[in-house]
């Protein structure tokens, strides 16, 4: 095996990425730890994986996500540290949003930096996730009470890169409400298109606001020239949109439910939740919300309740399926939610089952990210390909990937818009989404991570 992937923290998309990638890529050999308790993973699975990956003449490339300290890990295994090292960003710690700064906290940030200059190839999966990184470490290292290492940015840069997370969606046909048998028409020409030329190209956004001149000051002021050159003027106005974004960032401070369901699948396999709709019409059935994230606190799911309690104290009608993945500490909210939402509430919980929750986003409507936190959000990207209407934050990378209609600046435009929603489910279910999807699917990205993972170590360095 030439490639050697390890993955420190294996759930959620870190799992999904090195999963598809060991399945779709000849050669590679996987070692891994479960996604549990990501603090102690950043800080001693190095040692770990120095003491449990066997020595082998065949590996060429590592590749490591950013959990990993790979800096400790090349100098524990001198053998690894000679190949040729890529370094792939999920999310970074500099700009990470913490509940209470402490002081150990720093190391976090700090072994990504390490990582970043020994490795000799970083990838971020967005460029915002990249900007926020590199924008940042001046600012990060500050907080060295003296004796600050320099010109951090300007040795790191110039190995980075971005490649976005790649998603093969799923066939989704079987789940499909009639309804959205068009939009599910349009994704499948998308990934027809995909196999025969790759677009990379993404939707100009707020062009009023001169991406070209934000892109311009970014390239030539911080060097980001080297990753976006070969782009298509269509992308570089979208980096320049989400650089936009970002400095506006920069500057501010800016399952009972779930169990019936099971059960009513195992009484009928072949049931389509569709078709419990009763024959319903669109105008009629309520506005059915999903909310697919972690249930942790950089997601914000204080704001998501208290958008849908105003919602019912309106007395306007909506269903509800908060899913996503749980963890050691899930906040109060989301016991006190269930409580008040009641029979408002679908499904409740985690899904293991990826057919139920593909079948889930199916039935929904609007897909809702309150997030602080998000470096991609492949979740969203995954219900909109289900049919779902995206509404998420005007700020981290969501500009870069959603045209400017499926923003939002406030929870107050939030509230606004689900209130509208749930009057007029029917326009909602019309809608066809006006964004690209090319861009982040396997389809159009595998030649490039073919390319970064067969590459002869350092021959292009």
């Amino acid at each position: 095996m030439s490639v050697l992937i390890i993955e420190a923290f294996y759930g959620g998309s870190h799992k999904q990425l090195v999963d598809l990638l060991q399945e779709e890529l000849e050669d590679c050999v996987l070692y891994t730890l479960p996604a549990k308790k990501w603090h102690w993973r950043a800080r001693t699975s190095a040692l770990y994986f120095s003491q449990h990956v066997p020595i082998s003449e065949h590996y060429r490339i590592l590749f490591v996500s950013s959990v990993l300290n790979l800096t400790e890990l090349a100098a524990l295994r001198p053998d690894l540290g000679k190949l040729k090292k890529i370094l792939y960003f999920h999310e970074n710690q500099l700009v990470y949003p913490v509940k209470k700064c402490q002081e150990r906290d720093f190391q976090y940030g700090y072994n990504q930096i390490l990582s970043c200059l020994v490795a000799d190839v970083v990838v971020f999966n967005s460029v915002f996730n990249m900007e926020s990184f590199l924008t940042s470490i001046g600012k990060f290292m500050k907080l060295i009470p003296d004796h600050r290492p320099r010109d951090l940015e300007s040795i790191i840069r110039p190995k980075c890169q971005v490649i976005y997370f790649p998603i093969r969606f799923p066939d989704v046909k079987r789940y499909m409400p009639k309804h959205k048998i068009t939009h599910l028409k349009k994704m499948l020409s998308l990934e027809r298109s995909d196999d025969a030329a790759p677009s990379m190209a993404l939707p100009s956004q707020q062009e009023q606001r001169g991406p070209e001149n934000v892109l311009k000051n970014f390239t030539g002021e911080s060097g980001l020239s080297g990753a976006v050159s070969g782009l298509g003027t269509a992308q570089q106005e979208s980096l320049g949109s989400s650089l936009m974004q970002l400095a506006d960032w920069n500057q501010s401070n800016s399952s009972d439910d779930s169990n019936s369901y099971q059960e009513e699948k195992k009484q009928n396999p072949t049931l389509n939740p569709c078709d419990t709709l009763g024959g319903v019409d669109d105008q009629q059935r309520p506005l059915h919300i999903v909310w697919p994230h972690r249930w942790e606190h950089d997601k914000d799911p204080e704001s998501f309740f208290k958008v849908l309690m105003r919602l019912k104290e309106l007395g306007l009608k909506f269903h509800v399926s908060v899913l996503g993945e749980t963890f050691t500490d899930v906040p109060d909210i989301f016991s006190e939610a269930k409580k008040a939402l009641g029979s408002s509430a679908l499904h409740w919980g985690y899904l293991p089952s990826k057919d139920d929750y593909f079948q889930v986003l199916c039935m929904a409507d609007v897909v809702i990210s309150t997030a602080k936190h998000e470096f991609f959000g492949v979740a969203m990207l995954e219900a909109v390909y289900c049919g779902c209407y995206p509404l998420c934050p005007k700020d981290l990378v969501y500009p870069e990937i959603f045209p400017a209609e499926y923003l939002y600046s406030t929870p107050e435009q939030l509230s606004k818009r689900l209130q509208n929603f749930c009057k007029r489910p029917d326009i909602i279910r019309k809608h066809l989404y006006k964004g690209e999807m090319t861009p982040f699917s396997w389809a159009a990205l595998h030649g490039k991570f073919r390319s970064l993972l067969t590459t002869e170590p350092k021959e292009d360095l």
